[in-house]
């Protein structure tokens, strides 16, 4: 009885074969994902801010407008803004993305076709939200 031989799979060496490897798009969407969820964690005090002082009182939005005209302290204004849009980008991604997970296992979708063409959905859709929203933060229209 001929046995076909089975394949041997190895882990990566980081330092060697990491700079080499070609990471799928569904893998680089799935680390965007876990991306996303730390920064919207570890921005949260600034959200949590935010939200306070546009909601406490005519005087506090003004502050809370300010931040967006003139900087927060020694932060200028484009620092503040360009926190906000990450904030946007890692919103928009995580949602786009985690809805993209739900469809998988509901639909049982994992074929490496359907993978790939909902992360490059995934990626498109959010980026092009985000810059839809970046260009209003930024006053472009």
């Amino acid at each position: 009885m001929s046995t076909k031989p089975r394949p041997v799979y190895t882990n990566l060496n980081v330092f060697k074969d990491l700079t080499s490897y070609r990471l799928p798009i569904a893998g680089i969407v799935s680390i965007l994902h876990r991306i996303s969820g730390l920064l919207m964690f570890l921005l949260l005090p600034f959200v949590v801010w935010l939200f306070d002082v546009s909601v406490t009182s005519e005087i506090s939005f003004e502050s809370f407008r300010s931040a967006f005209e003139a900087g927060i302290g020694f932060v200028p204004a484009v620092i503040v803004k360009l926190a906000v849009l990450a904030l946007i980008w890692a919103y928009l991604h995580h949602l786009i993305a985690g809805l993209r997970h739900l469809w998988m296992d509901a639909t049982h979708s994992v074929s490496k076709e359907q993978g790939r063409n909902s992360a490059v959905i995934t990626i498109v859709i959010s980026v092009a939200l985000t810059l839809a929203l970046g260009a209003k933060l930024f006053g472009l229209y």
